[in-house]
């Protein structure tokens, strides 16, 4: 069965780093795009970034342009997203989603697969 488990989140300080993983397993991933989003408390899930099937396309929500970067490694059928400069509007729980048509998508609908998410608290 397909399924994606993310990785790597935690607390950090503003201005600090984190990467978080995502595993692919169950099926190869290496056709999908994949994507990341985040939900904080109270608000709806919201994009944040995404690579193509090649990795030759990325996209970036504006918010997190130039500090963010996502990439992804398909030997080991893994995506990473790099997350540096962090705020505290950054806190949310981070999920890693599945697209299948491979171009990359900013919407929710879009995805197929979705993984269980991973806490990013970001403190003040």
């Amino acid at each position: 069965q397909a399924q994606l488990v993310e990785s790597g989140g935690g607390l950090v300080q503003a201005g600090g780093s984190l990467r978080l993983a995502c595993a692919a397993s169950g099926r190869t991933f290496s056709d999908y795009a994949m994507g990341w989003f985040r939900q904080a408390p109270g608000k709806e899930r919201e994009f944040v970034a995404a690579i193509s099937w090649r990795g030759g396309r990325t996209y970036y929500e504006d918010s997190v342009k130039g500090r963010f970067t996502i990439s992804r490694d398909h030997a080991k059928n893994m995506v990473y997203l790099q997350m540096n400069s962090l705020k505290p509007e950054d806190t949310a729980v981070y999920y890693c989603a599945a697209e299948s048509s491979g171009l990359g998508s900013t919407r929710r609908e879009d995805y197929d697969y979705w993984g269980q998410g991973t806490q990013v608290t970001v403190s003040s």
